[in-house]
């Protein structure tokens, strides 16, 4: 006989217990590794924001915050017959998005009943789904006169606004 017949070849498992135990920490536990790592890896690589189109983010960065607008101040204003046609139509000809449509008395009367003052803030600031129409292509008096063309044709009896005076300058005296 050899020597090797007569040592104990027992190894370090000797209850199934401890057996499943190996295999679950061979094969589930290195599964679960891997998936950590993976979400490691994968969270890593994610670009910063604005980072991947430079040029891009740099101009949203640093672009301008206001804007200056310069008109003839000398132009004749508009009528609100002109600025209806030309702004206001699309919605108020077809009463799109609730808006209330052009002549309509029933639709118009609640609104008119608020005044003409309460009228012009909400089409100088937008209300509900009309955004604001100050500071566009129009003055505010142009606006003012589509307010009273629309509302007019719905009934009221607002007057329309007339062009501010511009006050002749000043002569310097020595």
């Amino acid at each position: 006989m050899s020597d090797h017949d007569d040592q104990n070849h027992d190894g370090p498992i000797k209850t199934p217990t401890q057996f499943l135990w190996v295999v679950l920490f061979s094969f589930v536990l290195p599964i679960f590794i891997i998936i950590g790592l993976v979400y490691y890896v994968g969270s890593a690589n994610k670009p910063a924001e604005g980072s991947s189109d430079l040029p891009k983010s740099i101009a949203e960065r640093i672009q301008k915050v206001g804007v200056v607008d310069i008109r003839d101040a000398n132009r004749e204003l508009k009528t609100g017959e002109q600025v209806f046609k030309a702004q206001c139509t699309t919605c108020h000809s077809i009463g799109a998005l609730g808006s209330p449509k052009f002549g309509d008395s029933a639709a118009w009367a609640p609104r008119i009943a608020k005044g003409y003052d309460a009228l012009l803030i909400s089409a100088l600031k937008g209300k509900g789904n009309m955004g604001a129409q100050g500071g566009g292509e129009f003055d505010d008096v142009e606006i003012g006169r589509a307010v009273v063309y629309m509302t007019n044709s719905a009934g009221a009896k607002f007057t329309e606004p007339k062009a501010p005076s511009v006050a002749p300058p000043a002569m310097a005296t020595k």
